[in-house]
């Protein structure tokens, strides 16, 4: 599905698939608080001192779960944190059981009264400096779409996007008329939370197609409405999961169904000249999601089912004589992925048969499109990942990554001839972008660095002339010669190499006397792009060094370093992030108890895991939406995610094994009694992801089995689900408060006032 594109591709806070506009459619694979008092009571902090109001820290109670599994028995104090109707819960945050409520405020409060509001003034000030390095007016550059130009703006103070179209022969005129589509602060009027998923105009223009989530349980509403009178049609489509897409004709939809256990587990077909929804394909393996997609071309829509690292692919006609009949391109066969591209008549298939680890490129004919018909293109090159393909009607365009850095690489169908765009700098972030047109002769493209606010060019596949659009205005100013980025190398453990991307001042000096905020992920292949985001300026004008440790699990170097940081190998995740905490301690970028660690969602499960291993290397650590309760997860099937998720985890319900090396590293389950760094846990009530007992679990636990560490808080947002606050400048809230919280806990919350 083509949507409104973006500039802007991450959000400026530091939450994984948090999206400051929307989503882009690119190819392109989102101690105590003072040193030396790690024995310091929670409840005194920050000079605080004990009034009789104040709030102790909670104690949740203990009610003792045993389980007993492929012959090895647990036993959990907190298992009664979990709803047993956490489904209802997801969809109505209300009906969560009195107790739970209960110590969820509690929580909230204690951190409240220790945290957050002794550090108000300087979040306050934290959230000025970001808000002011905003452009509050910002657009998106428009997108060029027949007779019309797609874009998204934002009006000054907005929290939500405003997606308007206008004439396209005045595209880049922001004085010619517009025709709003949607008005995101408008719907978002009444709610504490909303969020826009799909949102695509119909092929002849007419209609507009959008999925809204007021909830953050990620089930969205599917609605149409008609662009000239902008008036809803009876159209109303519930627990979709967002997904969607126009028939060429623009007389139907293909939506994703999100069952009971919020998984997208169906394709559904409605023809807006009716009112019933008719079953396309559903999927019987509760492991396998699955999505939609179309061709640029407009000619096809995909079904694509996939568990991570296997994928299957139907594929249709946009206008066909039978809309529910989609053809199979091959069957799944455990371990091998495959996505199509249509181009020059033909399907080029970017997959991983024959031992292509970093995938390689093929093609085969439409009408015969199965795994005994296709013919290499670009073959396996190993060490360069084929990230993504995209096409236009003369050009064949692929973005790829190698010792690191991603190029693209441009491929004329006239010929074969082939050239590529890269770029200079140590470290960066390139994104292709999509598009509407097929018959054209340009692509788009974003390029960022750290130091480089995001910049959108325009590229002209025939002349390779390159126009730049925008530039990413910083109404505070910014100036990149005050900065250094930087891409070094740090050995692992084992010998291999870890990227590590560095971002500082010019004048903050590499002695061991500067903090550092270490950030990391580390799984599903996930890389973190070294790009740029305005908010963490916040820290490093502070005196702060940012690093970014691209680490196994990811794909920095390619999809065997993915491999080699997933199931058995897991614990090199774990190991590659010590190793660069201490390399950078060794080499004079900071020094024990002032390094801040940062990771969300599965990156928490990170922070979990270095904060049981190494402990005294942090000052404190952030974990947000942290995936912590790894065994008992993996463990319970009704979550969405679970089934999906065993073949990067492992499944304890069937192996041995795969028990025993997830108990081995699961943060919660290896708690202990040391002395852990100073925490800032959070969640969402209505995270479907990563569920708000995970955080709530982990901290109990943390605070009966490690007493003499901490300071431990937990916040909990009962408006939202995994990305976090939705509004652009509420989002920003919760940013401040995460800096503020490093910023004290390296003992600067005082001198971090300016």
């Amino acid at each position: 599905m083509f949507k409104f594109v973006s500039m802007f591709r991450h959000s400026d806070g530091d939450k994984v698939q948090r999206n400051l506009i929307f989503p882009a459619t690119v190819i392109a694979f989102a101690s105590a608080f003072v040193i030396g008092c790690s024995v310091m009571p929670d409840y005194l902090t920050f000079g605080s001192s004990m009034s009789e109001d104040a709030p102790v820290p909670p104690i949740a109670k203990r009610e003792a779960l045993e389980t007993e599994q492929v012959g090895r028995i647990r036993v959990d104090h907190y298992a009664w944190l979990k709803d047993e109707n956490w489904q209802k819960v997801m969809q109505d945050p209300t009906v969560l059981r009195a107790d739970i409520r209960e110590y969820l405020e509690e929580e909230n409060a204690f951190t409240k009264f220790n945290l957050e509001t002794p550090t108000e003034e300087l979040q306050q000030e934290l959230f000025d400096e970001m808000r002011g390095r905003i452009k509050e007016d910002e657009s998106s550059v428009p997108t060029k779409h027949g007779d019309y130009a797609y874009y998204s703006r934002f009006r000054t103070g907005g929290e939500y996007p405003v997606f308007a179209r206008r004439d396209a022969d005045r595209m880049f005129d922001e004085t010619s008329p517009e025709t709003v589509l949607l008005d995101g602060d408008k719907e978002a009027e009444g709610k504490a939370y909303f969020s826009v998923g799909g949102l695509e105009h119909s092929p002849d223009h007419r209609l507009l197609a959008y999925a809204y989530d007021d909830q953050g349980s990620e089930y969205y509403t599917l609605r149409v409405r008609n662009i000239e009178t902008g008036e809803d049609l009876g159209v109303e489509i519930e627990n979709t999961d967002g997904e969607f897409e126009w028939t060429a004709d623009s007389r139907g939809i293909y939506w994703v169904k999100r069952d009971e256990n919020a998984r997208p587990s169906a394709v559904y077909y409605r023809a807006l000249d009716g009112d019933e929804d008719v079953l396309v394909y559903e999927e019987s393996d509760p492991g396998f999601f699955v999505s939609l997609s179309s061709s640029r071309s407009g000619d096809y829509i995909f079904i694509i089912t996939n568990d991570h690292t296997t994928t299957e692919v139907r594929f249709i006609r946009s206008v066909a004589i039978n809309p529910f009949q989609f053809t199979l391109v091959e069957p799944r066969e455990k371990g091998v992925e495959y996505s199509l591209t249509h181009h020059d008549n033909q399907f080029f298939i970017r997959t991983n048969i024959d031992g292509a680890v970093d995938f390689k490129l093929m093609k085969a004919p439409i009408f015969s499109p199965s795994r005994k018909n296709w013919r290499d293109v670009v073959p396996y090159k190993p060490g360069t990942l084929l990230l993504g393909v995209g096409a236009v009607k003369n050009f064949l365009i692929r973005m790829e990554r190698e010792n690191g850095l991603p190029k693209i690489v441009v491929r004329d169908r006239r010929g074969g001839a082939e050239h590529s765009i890269e770029f200079k700098e140590k470290a960066y972030d390139l994104d292709l972008y999509g598009g509407y047109e097929y018959d054209t002769d340009e692509m788009r493209f974003g390029y960022a660095s750290p130091t480089t606010p995001d910049q959108v060019f325009d590229y002209n596949l025939e002349t390779r002339e390159k126009i730049l659009r925008k530039t990413r205005e910083i109404p505070s100013g910014h100036n990149p010669q005050d900065y250094i980025a930087d891409r070094i190398l740090v050995p692992a453990h084992d010998g291999e190499e870890i990227p590590v991307t560095i971002l500082k001042r010019k004048d903050t000096a590499v002695d061991g006397s500067a903090p550092l905020l270490l950030y990391g992920y580390g799984s599903y292949g996930i890389t973190i792009p070294a790009d740029f985001r305005s908010s963490r300026l916040s820290l490093v004008d502070r005196g702060f060094i940012y690093a970014i440790a691209h680490i196994r699990g990811s794909q920095s170097k390619g999809y065997q370093w993915y491999l080699d940081g997933k199931l058995d190998k897991k614990v090199n995740t774990f190991k590659d992030y010590v190793s660069v905490a201490k390399y950078l301690i060794d080499n004079g970028y900071s020094q024990r108890k002032k390094i801040v660690g940062f990771g969300g969602s599965a990156g928490g499960l990170l922070m979990g895991a270095v904060a049981n291993m190494n402990p005294e290397l942090f000052a404190g650590i952030v974990a947000a939406v942290p995936f912590v309760d790894v065994i008992n997860t993996m463990s319970d099937t009704s979550l969405p995610l679970t089934p999906p998720e065993w073949p990067e985890w492992g499944n304890p319900l069937t192996s041995a094994d795969d028990y025993d090396q997830i108990m081995a590293y699961s943060p919660y389950d290896n708690i202990s009694d040391k002395f852990y760094p100073a925490m800032l846990v959070t969640g969402g009530l209505s995270d479907p992801r990563v569920t708000y007992w995970e955080p709530a679990k982990y901290v109990a636990r943390l605070r009966h089995d490690a007493p003499n560490g901490g300071p431990y808080y937990l916040r909990i947002n009962m408006e939202s689900g995994h990305g976090g606050a939705s509004g652009r400048f509420e989002s920003l809230k919760e940013t401040a408060l995460e800096y503020a919280f490093a910023l004290s806990a390296v003992g600067l919350a005082d001198d971090a006032r300016r």
